[in-house]
């Protein structure tokens, strides 16, 4: 993306500070920077290539140039804004991402918490970062990454989990700018209804193997299968897991992966 394109994205949206990078570090840090300065209010960063991306657990985000969006947000919460929602902001990025992608005819799910999948690939992925003064919530950043052409996809030996782009899945040639707008379109106005729960209603709506086995993997112990029931008020899932207890995951807890064939 040039920066002439991402001028054109956000024109007339309500944002504080922007800011285009042909290349960075990483977006989410250039956010953290300003919320440190005092910036307040719905601001974005974008890039055009990141050489320090970064997605869940420490992972690299691989954003070459010219491949990718890569923009990351300060999102301007409401002060009435309950902390026991944090675990929503994943699926804000994610529900934005999912709806600008079907207006271009693809039918993309989200793979709790953070993911876009098309086609069980993954082609987006959100990465909230929440930054604290003592008890006070100083900051929620919103990173999102969006593979657009093949370029953006990592070498197979990188990845952990199936990837794909955009173009790839729709056969069709991707305007960034344009793509671009309709997620600010979409994640302003969900930003908006963040705390209500059809915001909830909404993002379940989109969840990959909802109603469906899958694998648990985690790091203190051995992977478990469990059926995914939903979301709960806070955004965490809703697991029944083989015994019949239906348990609660927060997001960095567990790491869901398909099974091949249920049993």
């Amino acid at each position: 993306m040039k920066q002439e394109e991402f001028e054109q994205a956000i024109r007339g949206l309500p944002f504080k500070e922007s800011a285009f990078f042909e290349s960075i570090g990483s977006t989410n840090d250039v956010i953290a920077e300003w919320a440190s300065q005092g910036v307040k209010g719905l601001s974005i960063a974008a890039a055009d290539e990141q050489t320090s991306g970064r997605g869940r657990s420490g992972r690299r985000w691989f954003t070459p140039p010219g491949s990718a969006l890569a923009f990351s947000l300060l999102l301007d919460l409401a002060p009435s804004f309950d902390k026991a929602f944090l675990g929503r902001a994943s699926g804000l990025g994610a529900l934005a991402v999912n709806e600008a992608l079907e207006k271009i005819v693809l039918q993309p799910e989200i793979k709790w918490p953070n993911d876009v999948l098309v086609d069980g690939k993954k082609v987006a992925g959100i990465l909230p970062e929440a930054h604290w003064s003592g008890e006070r919530l100083q900051a929620l950043i919103l990173g999102i990454g969006v593979n657009i052409a093949a370029d953006s996809v990592p070498p197979a030996n990188e990845l952990n989990f199936p990837a794909t782009s955009v173009e790839q899945s729709s056969g069709k040639k991707i305007e960034p700018g344009k793509l671009l707008r309709a997620i600010l379109d979409g994640l302003v106005m969900w930003e908006s209804r963040i705390s209500q729960p059809s915001f909830i209603d909404a993002w379940q709506t989109k969840l990959a193997y909802l109603g469906k086995l899958v694998q648990l993997e985690n790091a203190d112990g051995p992977a478990v299968q469990a059926v995914i029931e939903g979301l709960a008020e806070d955004g965490g899932l809703k697991m029944r897991m083989r015994d019949g207890e239906l348990r609660t995951f927060q997001a960095g807890e567990i790491q869901l992966r398909p099974l091949l064939t249920e049993k």
